[in-house]
């Protein structure tokens, strides 16, 4: 296939950076847009190859998008596909209706998607709508009328039918396994009460063993009698679930300088709870053979792992490949108090928040992969000059993409906004003020995500 031209709209920063770097690597060029409105623009401005959009995303989702494009005479024949952890037949149909071409569910192989791409590409979208006809089709209530011709019905089925042979072969095996295992169970109530009362004991085991990794966990939050003058301190930690993938820390490295983190480890639960341990376990201001803060000097003193050090030698040990796939982002810094100077480094992770003293605030982006994900790739170091009363958050991204029961995502502005009015507020007030924001606005769900904040005042240097 040769370089073709590429519009993606993903939401998900992450997501969106890892699509891109497949397509980039196959030799194509990519334009990103983080809804479908800003894809629509940069499709009007410079008509694409091929379009690759979500589903699920704020302002105008997938659908919305895929329709405006179909319905262009200019843009009706680029091949659109979409993307989604959705699976509901209701979701095949509404992309029919809307005309996409092809259909791809989350999470997909890289291998996969270049193939559909490369098919069609090489069967080009009829222009002539005269034989198109418009059909009814009612599904769960609900009724659609299809208006596409038949290759993009065609393609759109085929992709389709794929996924769903797929998902069979994996039920095939699932099946058999349970088969197998259901006539071994019949040869023998003893073994099947023998069986029952060791998974009684194993639950049980697990059940300490989960609460022991949580108390685990929580030893990688900020001591609670951490005091550092000229230095106000806030944060809040609240997993998803029993366990987290994400953690945070604050501490002194030595006399002068405190160190900051927050780490997001991808997924949930115990595979991302473990790495987030072993993550930690390298991130201590103690010296030790496993910390990569700080090393003895040689001269009975300490020296201090730069930012992008730490980031690059923690990217050295935690490979995705060696993982199981996991990877995780982090923002890390080191502030120099007595002159309110932070390095800081970003491996992937949202913006350093600041708000000054008359409640401007700012968000300090900076582009990077996570941990885990390109193998020794550089990081860059950034750094600012904090005035006295400026303060810094550092969170995890489940606070600017909560979503709330319409999808829509908390955002950056709302967040910013409550920063904003924080200022009127103690530091622990406004942390508390954000975490509540966030929560309100996910009823009556909840937050889907690990939602960390880590808030630092700085007064001013002795």
């Amino acid at each position: 296939m040769n370089a073709v031209d590429i519009v993606v709209a993903e939401d998900s920063r992450i997501q969106a950076r890892m699509l891109e770097k497949v397509l980039v690597d196959a030799g194509h060029s990519v334009r990103l847009a983080e809804h479908g409105g800003k894809a629509l623009e940069l499709v009007r401005e410079r008509r694409p190859d091929v379009i690759i959009s979500d589903i699920e995303m704020p302002e105008m989702d997938g659908y919305s998008f895929c329709k405006a494009v179909k319905s262009d005479p200019e843009l009706r024949t680029v091949p659109l596909i979409l993307l989604s952890t959705l699976s509901d037949p209701v979701d095949i149909i509404r992309g029919l209706d809307a005309g996409a071409d092809n259909y791809v569910t989350k999470p997909y192989d890289p291998g996969y998607l270049l193939a559909r791409m490369g098919d069609l590409l090489a069967t080009p979208i009829e222009t002539d709508t005269a034989g198109e006809a418009t059909l009814d089709v009612t599904l769960a209530g609900q009724t659609f009328q299809v208006k596409a011709g038949r290759q993009q019905v065609l393609n759109l089925l085929v992709s389709t039918f794929e996924n769903a042979v797929t998902k069979n072969k994996e039920l095939v095996v699932v099946n058999r396994d349970l088969s197998l295992a259901r006539d071994e169970l019949q040869r023998s109530n003893q073994e099947l009460t023998a069986l029952n009362e060791r998974i009684s004991r194993i639950n049980k085991q697990m059940t300490r063993d989960l609460e022991a990794a949580a108390r685990v966990q929580q030893s990688l939050l900020p001591d609670e009698e951490v005091t550092v003058p000229q230095v106000d301190l806030a944060w809040r930690y609240v997993p998803c679930q029993s366990l987290a993938g994400d953690f945070l820390n604050v501490f002194q490295l030595d006399a002068e300088h405190l160190g900051l983190y927050v780490v997001d480890v991808s997924g949930h639960g115990v595979p991302s709870s473990l790495m987030a341990v072993t993550v930690g376990r390298f991130l201590s201001p103690k010296v030790s053979d496993s910390s990569l803060l700080v090393r003895p000097d040689g001269n009975g003193g300490i020296k201090l792992a730069t930012p992008s050090e730490v980031a690059f030698q923690l990217n050295g040990l935690f490979q995705a490949d060696e993982f199981s796939g996991l990877y995780f982002t982090m923002l890390y810094g080191v502030l120099h108090v007595p002159s309110g100077r932070l390095r800081y480094v970003s491996a992937g992770h949202t913006p350093l928040a600041q708000v000054a003293a008359d409640g401007t605030a700012t968000l300090h982006e900076m582009s990077g992969f996570p941990v885990g994900f390109v193998p020794e790739v550089e990081f860059d170091e950034e750094s600012l000059t904090l005035s006295p009363g400026d303060r810094i958050y550092l969170y995890s991204d489940g606070v600017p993409e909560a979503m709330n029961a319409e999808r829509e995502q908390f955002g950056d502005e709302a967040m910013k906004a409550v920063l904003s009015q924080g200022r009127r507020d103690g530091l622990d007030g406004t942390v508390a003020s954000l975490l509540s924001a966030v929560e309100t606005w996910c009823v009556p769900n909840g937050p889907l995500d690990d939602v960390s904040i880590l808030g630092l005042e700085w007064g001013g240097g002795n």
